[in-house]
């Protein structure tokens, strides 16, 4: 097996995601988890002359790593200027330079408008600058694939100068994420077989979503390392991502090895979520939200029955576990599995109303989570009574400088009434509407004791509200509760069980 290093450029190239900018500590946290808790082999953490804060930031990382030796795996990308890059490292107390070079003709003659020769000599200025220094040298050539799409010659010849040079790695970025995965593999395969004994990185883009597959096969072509970000952050579409990455390597290519910790992908991985703002997508492949959820019934179905939706690519390997949605297309398997993590069971009759009060949950676009199933189950079973009173529909209004009111309808004993009142509140208004048709039957309603109203402990969900009223008819005290993603719909619907209890 072949060992590949693995660079993460996170604070570096990452860092141009826009609008994206970390803090001196948020840059020392996250330098601290990927050397010693992911376990990747360097981190690139900046450009060299950005700004104070990011001379700052690179101190702190670079007196960090000094003290617990991982200088080395510490590096800042650096641009040919005469020495001031250098300069801005000595005093950053950073030992590896990336020197950004120019990989393609076209950068060379219309951005620097210089020939191979002039760009050659300063570069070994550099080069020879920075060991006098006690600096080690990686080399960037920017724009490398279009350099081999389109001016071969130029990277050979440039290659063949750098192989005479005292540097430690060449490193061959797809700059603008253009390359298809069998130039990846042809382009890094020729220069492999034409330089076997010189170190080759691969950094790959993510501009038309080929990053992964990119590295997959410039690692079957030879190349000896990769550049990864967390998130796939980067400008643009951004890098190839780490996670993604590493279990394809882990799964699909026996014949490389990685050292990092697959453990640690998530944590790290919502760390710099937190700390860049930018979101995970939820289905972004293994940190996802929802990567490890199954949906439809029918694969929590095939799940009880020997794993059948099981892959290789398990939730534990990464700190995850496997959870089981529950919404319109949930079966009764998905609320059986969420049944058994809560350490509940009911019966087939019983699972069969909870199962379909889900399905009116999800009918609604309403997310149910495993922490509301107590509670969807408190509501569906708790009540036994015939239903001889229905309220069929209604109509809350609130206004600013007028009293709220309420238009109702509903059915008591195979009877229509429709009443409309006004009260303080919405809720207020539709009770004094339904005091106004019971007393035309010569009932009089239980007074209201207290009314309650919260979310179920646990639940991340909007879909449920819990209210819970308790009531009082002459010496006797009696709750009843309503489950609903609106608040004054749960309390109608609580409501309603107390019309349906006095009337039994």
């Amino acid at each position: 097996m072949k060992r590949i290093e693995i660079m993460d450029t996170t604070l570096r190239d990452g860092e141009q995601t826009s609008s994206v900018s970390f803090s001196a500590s948020e840059k020392l946290t996250i330098a601290k988890l990927l050397l010693e808790e992911l376990k990747v082999d360097r981190i690139e953490i900046a450009s060299a002359r950005v700004s104070e804060g990011e001379l700052q930031a690179v101190k702190d990382v670079t007196n960090w790593a000094k003290k617990n030796d991982y200088l080395h795996a510490v590096e800042v990308l650096t641009f040919v200027d005469k020495g001031v890059s250098i300069d801005w490292m000595i005093e950053a107390g950073a030992k590896v330079q990336n020197l950004l070079t120019k990989g393609s003709l076209n950068h060379l003659t219309h951005q620097l408008k210089k020939t191979s020769g002039q760009h050659f000599k300063e570069i070994s200025e550099a080069v020879l600058l920075a060991n006098k220094k006690g600096i080690e040298t990686n080399i960037y050539l920017e724009d490398w694939s279009n350099g081999m799409r389109n001016s071969k010659t130029y990277v050979f010849e440039f290659l063949e100068f750098l192989s005479t040079q005292p540097i430690k790695r060449i490193m061959l970025p797809d700059t603008l994420g253009i390359i298809t995965p069998k130039e990846s593999y042809d382009f890094v395969k020729e220069i492999k077989d034409t330089y076997p004994n010189l170190h080759f990185d691969f950094h790959a883009h993510n501009d038309y979503d080929l990053g992964v597959a990119n590295v997959m096969e410039a690692l079957k072509a030879g190349a000896d390392g990769l550049h990864l970000t967390i998130n796939g952050m980067g400008e643009r579409a951004g890098n190839a991502p780490m996670a993604s990455t590493i279990a394809v390597i882990n799964d699909f290519m026996p014949e490389v090895e990685v050292g990092v910790n697959e453990k640690m992908l998530y944590s790290v991985s919502k760390l710099v979520e937190t700390f860049s703002g930018v979101m995970i997508p939820a289905n972004k492949p293994v940190i996802g939200a929802n990567v490890f959820t199954q949906t439809a019934g029918i694969h929590a179905d095939g799940d009880n029955k020997k794993n059948l939706y099981f892959s290789d690519l398990l939730p534990e390997r990464f700190g995850r576990t496997r959870k089981y949605a529950l919404g319109k297309s949930s079966g009764k398997a998905n609320i059986q599995k969420n049944l058994q993590e809560l350490g509940l069971q009911l019966n087939d009759d019983d699972l069969r109303k909870v199962t379909q009060r889900i399905i009116e949950l999800g009918d609604k676009k309403q997310v149910v989570t495993k922490e509301d199933l107590p509670y969807i189950i408190s509501d569906v079973l708790d009540y036994t009574y015939e239903e001889k009173v229905k309220v069929n529909s209604y109509v809350l209004t609130h206004s600013k400088g007028l009293k709220p009111s309420t238009t109702v309808s509903i059915t008591i004993n195979n009877e229509n009434f429709e009443e409309n009142a006004q009260g303080d509140g919405q809720f207020d208004a539709f009770m004094n509407a339904i005091k106004s048709i019971f007393k035309k039957k010569d009932m009089i309603l239980p007074g209201l004791i207290d009314y309650a109203v919260r979310i179920p402990p646990g639940s991340n969900s909007d879909a449920l509200c819990e209210t819970i009223i308790t009531w009082k008819d002459h010496d006797k005290e009696f709750k009843t509760r309503g489950l609903d993603s609106d608040q004054t719909v749960s309390a109608i619907k609580a409501t309603e069980k107390m019309l349906n209890i006095i009337i039994n």
